[in-house]
């Protein structure tokens, strides 16, 4: 039985870089080498595709850009007859490819550019389509779709680049709707990159400054003081949902640094929160999957408030984490799914999308 073809995507010019080749570093050394060919494709920080050929163990640091004899300029080509990588090395190699799997984090990847490129390519891919990536990226976008579908939230004031301008009146109408302290992210990136918590005004117009640095719109939010938990969704259409997970950060909040880099913080997996909060937290995800159009995977977060013991969902993640560390797989094999079969189960669904 001839091998499946599997392209993995990883990089790009996201501020997520650098977690993408980690997650890349995770996926590749575990899909079954029996069953898939792996063609790897990698983008540089300045948006250039090269086709790798070298070992996977050199992509974290970017270090598989520095053997020039490994690497290919390289693309998807966009005509839908070829479904196909075209490789450039003298003659252009054109390398028929069964599925797609776009391990890119972040705008550029998760959020609906490269899904178009694969829609007009005519190759399968894993996640989620060009709408739903879309608005499932933009934090004020899915606010929006969640307040419809009756999704208890965060309530939030979004900012564009323009109205700071005008700084004191975007900050009153901040403080007199939300208070502190408040949480300010951008509304197109992840892995809390650009986010920050401002406990006052003075913290707050710097906090805003940051997050402009990444996205023309800001978000914030008021401040849920509460356990951060998170679901992982899996399948097409109706998915299933996993036992959820706890965070249990030494900081005082979930952040870049403290996601990737600070190993005192804990997942405990499962969370130790009552069954019926459970329930509703998988209720309330599998909701959200839906509302969105989702498919393949998908994490979505949330708040169980020391108060009342009341979800309030914080946001959604089409493209989670896949490093060694990161809670998604970790959700799935807690039940039971090994990160190859894990893996398995994506492709597969990506090819039935």
């Amino acid at each position: 039985m001839a091998k499946l073809k599997v392209c993995v995507i990883f990089g790009g010019k996201s501020p997520e870089h650098d977690i993408s080749l980690k997650s890349a570093t995770s996926v590749i050394s575990n899909l079954d080498k029996d069953k898939y060919d792996i063609y790897m494709v990698g983008i540089t920080k300045n948006g250039e595709w090269y086709y790798y050929t070298g070992d996977v163990s050199e992509l974290e640091g970017d270090n598989w850009l520095r053997d020039n004899a490994k690497l290919n300029k390289a693309i998807i080509s966009p005509d839908s007859n070829d479904k196909a990588l075209i490789v450039f090395d003298g003659e252009p190699e054109f390398i028929k490819l069964d599925v797609v799997f776009p391990i890119l984090h972040g705008e550029n990847g998760e959020d609906g550019t490269l899904q178009g490129l694969l829609e007009l390519s005519g190759i399968k891919y894993i996640g989620m389509g060009v709408l739903s990536s879309a608005v499932s990226m933009d934090k004020a976008y899915t606010k929006i779709i969640f307040k419809h579908a009756g999704i208890p939230q965060a309530d939030w004031v979004t900012v564009i680049d323009r109205e700071m301008m005008n700084e004191a009146e975007v900050c009153d109408r901040i403080e007199n709707k939300l208070g502190y302290p408040c949480f300010v992210k951008p509304c197109n990136t992840g892995s809390s990159v650009g986010v920050g918590k401002a406990h006052d005004r003075a913290e707050l117009s710097q906090m805003l400054e940051n997050a402009f640095k990444y996205d023309r719109k800001v978000i914030v939010e008021e401040f849920i003081d509460g356990h951060e938990v998170e679901c992982a969704l899996l399948g097409n259409g109706e998915p299933d949902a996993s036992c959820i997970g706890e965070i249990i950060p030494t900081v005082e909040f979930y952040d870049f640094d403290a996601k990737y880099k600070d190993s005192s913080t804990v997942l405990k997996i499962p969370a130790e929160i009552p069954d019926d909060t459970v329930n509703v937290i998988k209720e309330y995800a599998k909701k959200a999957f839906v509302a969105l159009d989702g498919s393949g995977l998908t994490r979505a977060d949330f708040f169980v408030k020391y108060s009342d013991g009341s979800v309030v969902i914080n946001e959604v993640n089409t493209l989670p984490g896949f490093t060694n560390i990161s809670m998604y797989p970790k959700l799935w094999q807690a039940e039971g799914m090994t990160y190859s079969g894990l893996l398995d189960e994506l492709i597969k669904l990506g090819l039935e999308r």
